[in-house]
This record gives structure tokens, sequence and C-alpha cells, in this order.
């Protein structure tokens, strides 16, 4: 098989394109060049946000294209239309945030989505993600498969989430921890993101898919504690009610990352994954992402990547320290 990964050298796209060479298949990918490509790939470059951006693409045939765009829609529109008659299927990593304020715990595929256009420029991710989603579609109809990812962790993290975690744990002592333990937790490891879309594509399989473990795949608890035992140290969790860290006003998502309440939690942990579950999808353990994660961050020195277009998440060790000090 012969896939064309557009980017393919941070997080979700290199994952794409380390599972592909796995899988034997060819690989091209297009990218503006500022990181360098995986070894063993056929690397184009181009910038699809600039007039003849495209102009590397213009030729050359494949049977998948992976396309992991975020900003602006009319990017994928372009890309779409210039490949429809020489590719044989277009997966577009899009995201469960393209659904509407009250798709609550349980929703599927046909919740409502928001408004968007292929024809927009950069927005907001929603928009964008489902603006692109369209522009994916218009090109390739059936042909067009949209992964709509939940939360995603794994090694090459780019966001920071599961990193800081791993790297407050790894410093020791008293750590903040979101109550209760039990808190159903949904995401997808990177990699069986990667495979899915690859398996997936190759078969010819279209439509929108959330793409994410099923609820409650992990917990908070198991999530943390499994951090403590990778990481070795000698951090001691402090468990807090999400009434006193609200109240303190820690932030959901942002200063304790993948932590969410309320309506939050039930949008983007309790999403209906049955049907791409049905089509293949299979998670690995938790304990095995968060080894993994571990593992590379200590390979690059513990200092993860971070997209410049993503706030910095994590708690100030101030306001740390005066939930640890007030018990």
């Amino acid at each position: 098989m012969r896939v064309l990964v557009l980017g393919g050298t941070e997080f979700v796209g290199r994952a794409v394109v380390e599972e592909a060479r796995a899988m034997g298949w060819q690989v091209t990918t297009f990218n503006r060049g500022s990181h360098e490509p995986p070894a063993g790939v056929t690397a184009l470059r181009g910038d699809r946000s600039l007039p003849g951006g495209l102009a590397a693409l213009e030729h050359g045939e494949w049977d998948v294209v992976v396309d992991t765009w975020s900003w602006a829609p009319s990017a994928v529109r372009d890309s779409a239309a210039l490949l429809a008659d020489r590719a044989g299927h277009y997966v577009y990593v899009s995201s469960r945030s393209v659904y509407a304020d009250g798709a609550g715990f349980g929703a599927d595929e046909s919740a409502p989505v928001v408004a968007a256009s292929p024809d927009d420029g950069d927005g907001d991710y929603a928009k964008n993600k489902a603006g692109a989603e369209l522009g994916a579609v218009a090109a390739f109809g059936a042909r067009a498969l949209l992964a709509r990812a939940g939360l995603i962790l794994g090694p090459y993290e780019n966001i920071g989430r599961l990193p800081w975690w791993l790297n407050r744990i790894a410093r020791g002592g008293p750590v903040v921890a979101p109550a209760p333990t039990g808190l159903g937790l949904q995401y997808v490891d990177a990699r069986d993101l990667a495979r899915w879309c690859l398996e997936a594509g190759g078969r010819g399989v279209g439509g929108a898919f959330n793409v994410v473990s099923p609820p409650g795949f992990t917990t908070m608890g198991e999530l943390l504690d499994t951090c403590a035992r990778v990481t070795g140290g000698d951090a001691e969790l402090r468990w807090i009610g999400a009434d006193r860290l609200l109240a303190e006003g820690v932030r959901p998502w942002i200063d304790l990352p993948i932590w969410l309440t309320g309506d939050d939690h039930a949008y983007m942990h309790g999403g209906d994954v049955s049907r791409a579950v049905a089509a293949g999808l299979r998670c690995r353990p938790v304990a095995e992402t968060v080894a993994d994660t571990w593992a590379w961050l200590r390979g690059i020195g513990g200092a993860a990547p971070m997209r410049p277009d993503r706030p910095r998440v994590g708690l100030d060790p101030a306001l740390e320290a005066r939930l640890l000090e007030r018990g």
C-alpha cells in the first residue's frame, strides 16, 4: 500500500508514519520541512497555507491519504480536491471537538456538529476541524474517513498533558490529584489511532467515527498510580475533591491536564465508540501508553516538545503548595 501523510513529523502524524512503515507500506510525507522527516520515507516539501504551496503534490498516486491538519479548513479543501483523482481514500484525523454543545455522555456520531465551512480561514479549533471534514467529503465523498479522535496520549505528545503528569510525579513528594480516583477517562494512544486510520482507510471504510477508547477505559486513579509506578519516585498522591479545587481557582484540563468536571467531562470522556470498535479499533493497556511515553521522555531529556498554538498546561507550584498546606 502507498500512503501519503500530510504532516508526518509530529505526534499523530509521526505515529501514522511509524505504524505505516511497520505494516510494510510505502510512505510519502508532505510538510513545510520545519522538522526532519522520519527515516525511510519519501519527503515532499510545501506550505499548504501559501499560494502554490501544493505544487509538490501535483503528481503521484496513493492508495490512502492521511491528513492531520488543524488550522484553516480551506487547506484541507484544496489538498483533497487536488488529490481526489489520484488517491483511493482520504483519512482526515478530526476531533470530537466538532460536536456542538450539548453532546453529552453517550453521544455518537449522529450528534450535531458546529457550523463551519470548508472555505473558512483559520478560526477556533472546533470550526477548523468541522470545516476541514466538509472539505474532505466534498472532494472524496464516501471515500472520506473522518476519524474524530478524543483525548490523544502517547509518545511524541506535543500538547504536554501526560508528559506534565509524568514529570510532576517523577519529582516526588506530595502531588495534588483530582478526586475521585474512580473518575472514568476516555482517550486513545496515538499509535492505536494511527493503526486504525491506516487499516480502515486501506479497507475503504468511509464516514465519521469516534476514535477513542470506550468510556471508563481507565480512571484518574489508575492513570496517576501508573505514572507513579512507572517513574519509580516517592510521589504521594493527595486526592482533593473537585469542589475545593474549583473554589481555589484550579482550571480543569489546563492546570490539571486530562481532568474535567460536569458536562465537560461527559462531553470529552463519554463518547459512544461502538462504531469504531466494530470497525476494528483496538486500544492497548494504559500501562503500556504510560511506560512508553515515559521512556520517550527520558530519551529526549525530559522536556516534551510543545505546539506553539496550544496553551501550556500544568499546575502552578505556588497554587499546589497552597492546596497541600491547607490539607
